[in-house]
């Protein structure tokens, strides 16, 4: 019994080791997508993104205009740390400030995409917590260089 329980063990962390860097770079494509089609919907609708952060959006401790440009900034910057895996941990952390942010500073979200934002804030962790995995930048550079 105690072989077979070895046996299995070495075949659960085999198949860790292929499938983990997969689902990893899965998630990080997944939640890149998401925020930078916010970002570019904002860019293309600036009057409209400024009308909805003074008069909607309740960002806590900015003034409206600064937390347009700021929020804007990130989901457009953040995603692509995020596809490329480079920083992935520190870009992740903020990233996820940034998810939390948005759903505080609109409360409306709680009715309908509450849900949405829970997934994006759990694959966003996964990237806090195990990095990026092998098929990222953050990998090539750490077999290259340390």
């Amino acid at each position: 019994m105690d072989k077979l329980l070895q046996y299995y063990q070495l075949a659960v962390d085999k198949m860790l080791d292929y499938f983990a860097p997969i689902l990893l770079l899965f998630t990080r494509l997944w939640v890149a997508s998401i925020f930078l089609k916010s970002g570019y919907l904002k860019v293309t609708t600036w009057d409209s993104t400024l009308y909805l952060f003074e008069e909607e959006y309740q960002v806590p401790l900015l003034p409206w205009e600064l937390a347009a440009y700021l929020g804007t900034a990130a989901e457009l910057i953040l995603p692509i740390f995020m596809i490329l895996g480079l920083l992935t941990r520190p870009m992740a952390a903020i990233l996820f400030i940034f998810n939390i942010t948005a759903v505080i500073s609109y409360p409306v979200l709680w009715d309908g995409g509450f849900y949405d934002h829970q997934l994006w804030g759990a694959m966003i962790l996964m990237n806090v917590v195990w990095g990026a995995g092998a098929i990222s930048a953050d990998h090539f550079l750490k077999k290259r260089f340390f």
